[in-house]
């Protein structure tokens, strides 16, 4: 099984780090290993060298400058990627951030989807850090999240592992017949229920997804007066756009 790629989380507010904890909990692809109410112990942990592999912070902390706390992180090099969360944005901190090589500045309110989507991301550019399945398992969820599939339902999983499944080995002998019970087997379900529970996220995702991304995958489908994607168009469609991505090789 992939190991998760793991958070570090720094805010003074602690509700912000229970939303982050409640968001992230069992979560497929992240996981939260360290985070801090307070600067102080934060840095204190940087400086014996605890590592994670993104760092999120908000640079508004109330015992200690958050900038300075950023550039620790950075001199550290305890992490893969800094990303700065903060209600505060002028150009002098963007430019000092940016000195830092901080990988996104997000402003609050938070919104963990698009929190997400960015995480996935900055994982895709540091490619080179994690093996080959991590990486494909990256990319398809950057792309159901960006397709506008959530990720709390069943369906989510199901088209998750049948991507995976089909891109690396693309002699599967139909989707019903062994893609299907392939992935019933995973989850210790059933074929019917791996359909029904891929054709309803579908259903979901159809109103909620990037219009331009969908329009470019499926063409015309995206008309919503036509038919949307079979469960099959669907699955095949995006693990041939994987498959044109040069970037992996599996």
């Amino acid at each position: 099984m992939q190991e998760k790629i793991s958070l570090m989380i720094i805010d003074d507010n602690q509700s912000v780090l229970d939303s982050f904890s409640k968001y992230f909990e069992n979560h497929e692809v992240f996981k939260i290993v360290s985070s801090f109410n307070n600067g102080s112990d934060a840095q204190k942990a940087i400086e014996k060298g605890l590592y994670a592999d993104i760092l999120i912070s908000d640079i508004i902390l109330n015992d200690i400058d958050g900038i300075d706390l950023i550039e620790k992180a950075y001199q550290s090099k305890n992490f893969n990627n800094i990303v700065v969360v903060s209600s505060l944005k002028n150009e002098y901190l963007l430019k000092k951030v940016n000195s830092y090589n901080v990988s996104y500045y997000m402003l609050k309110p938070i919104d963990f989807s698009i929190i997400e989507k960015r995480l996935l991301e900055c994982m895709s550019l540091s490619k080179t850090l994690y093996d080959l399945d991590g990486i494909l398992s990256l990319k398809i969820s950057k792309l159901l999240h960006d397709l506008g599939v959530p990720s709390h339902i069943k369906g989510y999983q199901y088209i998750r592992e049948s991507i995976a499944l089909l891109y690396k080995d693309p002699h599967i002998n139909g989707i019903t017949k062994e893609l299907y019970p392939k992935v019933a087997q995973t989850y210790e379900t059933t074929s019917s229920r791996v359909e029904r529970a891929i054709r309803h996220a579908i259903e979901v995702s159809w109103s909620r997804g990037d219009y331009d991304l969908m329009e470019d995958l499926f063409g015309h489908s995206v008309d919503y007066d036509r038919a949307k994607p079979t469960n099959s168009e669907f699955i095949a469609t995006i693990t041939d756009k994987l498959r044109l991505d040069k970037e992996i090789y599996i």
